[in-house]
């Protein structure tokens, strides 16, 4: 990883340099705020370079022909000065999952999976009581409908190229998710559920369209999920499932069908799980500038005794790169203990990275 910053990749001095040194155009607060997230030092500076109107000098490229802007001319006047060439901007799919040869950082660096994000106020319109019945949560201390949230997630490549072909890395993934009833004090204030799930996952990279959108890969992966409790309050299922990656402009479109691997009955803590969480989800992201909104839905695709679940997320810049997050939840399987509780949620907080 490489800690040392140019001194005009930090946006406020990316301003003043860009004024300074390159002729100056007229250009939205957004185009420079979404200039400021990406992590590579040349493709930053290339696009503060594009929005401020600098031409860039002629260098020797450092990426294949291929991956270069192509130099836009004038056939009507021989005379046309053509636009500069520089490295292509890395779409958000390719920067997740280094899809392209510029996105590659090498095997075992941690890399952001899944939002990380904490909500310290959420709200639930209907908080499941029922599998505590008995245990240290009694009916007359039941669970507040406040409560906060916790999610840490990341991924490691743990091979590029698997089987001898560049388009195929083997990734590992890792994520948390821990719901806290911190302002109940009347029953001393505990984590009530946390959900622990790891992945793996053989990330195929893809160019095709398709209705407008671009295929960017293909991932085969294995996931177990689990809250880690003793029986009664045990959850846990495994699955695997294939997930279609898609982009067009600043939107990108997962599609992920899922079989869930069968269980002994003896072993089985919840045997109708797919009924309330189904057989897979679709997550939309749209990105401007350095806001983001996500859409993801799930349904068990059953005219009777239909079910599923709605979560809509926003992130937005607070200071540096500190988020503001916004979650709505509606449906069933917000965490695993509530897999077939319906209710709706609603939480504010801090996000540090976005996910996928």
């Amino acid at each position: 990883m490489i800690f040392s910053r140019h001194l005009c990749s930090y946006t406020p001095l990316a301003l003043l340099c860009a004024g300074l040194i390159g002729q100056s155009h007229a250009a939205s607060i957004s185009e420079w705020e979404g200039c400021s997230p990406i992590p590579a030092d040349v493709e930053r500076l290339a696009c503060y370079d594009r929005v401020s109107g600098r031409s860039q000098p002629a260098v020797e490229p450092v990426f294949p022909a291929s991956d270069l802007i192509e130099p836009q001319t004038d056939s009507s006047s021989a005379m046309t000065e053509p636009a500069p060439v520089g490295p292509k901007l890395l779409s958000a799919l390719s920067r997740h999952w280094e899809l392209d040869d510029e996105a590659k950082q090498g095997a075992f660096l941690f890399r952001p999976h899944h939002a990380n994000y904490f909500l310290p106020l959420k709200y639930s319109s209907s908080p499941n009581n029922t599998p505590f019945q008995g245990t240290l949560i009694q009916p007359d201390l039941g669970l507040d409908k406040l409560e906060t949230e916790l999610q840490l997630s990341f991924k490691i490549k743990g091979m590029e190229g698997v089987f001898g072909h560049d388009n195929v890395d083997l990734w590992f993934g890792y994520t948390s998710t821990s719901f806290w009833q911190a302002y109940n004090t009347s029953i001393s204030a505990p984590f009530r559920e946390t959900n622990y799930e790891p992945e793996m996952m053989l990330v195929f990279r893809t160019n095709y369209s398709l209705g407008g959108f671009r295929g960017r890969f293909i991932n085969l992966g294995l996931a177990h999920q689990s809250n880690g409790r003793s029986e009664g309050l045990s959850r846990s299922w495994n699955r695997v499932y294939t997930q279609f990656g898609f982009e067009r402009d600043n939107l990108a479109l997962l599609i992920r069908p899922w079989v869930r691997l069968p269980e002994s009955d003896g072993d089985d803590d919840n045997p109708d799980i797919e009924d309330y969480m189904g057989h897979g989800d679709v997550l939309a992201v749209y990105r401007k500038g350095r806001n983001a909104y996500s859409l993801l839905l799930r349904n068990n695709l059953r005219t009777s005794d239909n079910r599923g679940a709605l979560k809509l997320n926003w992130s937005f810049p607070l200071v540096g790169r500190l988020k503001g997050y916004v979650q709505y939840f509606n449906g069933y399987g917000e965490s695993l203990i509530d897999y077939n509780h319906k209710q709706q949620s609603f939480g504010f907080g801090v996000s540090l990275t976005e996910g996928m």
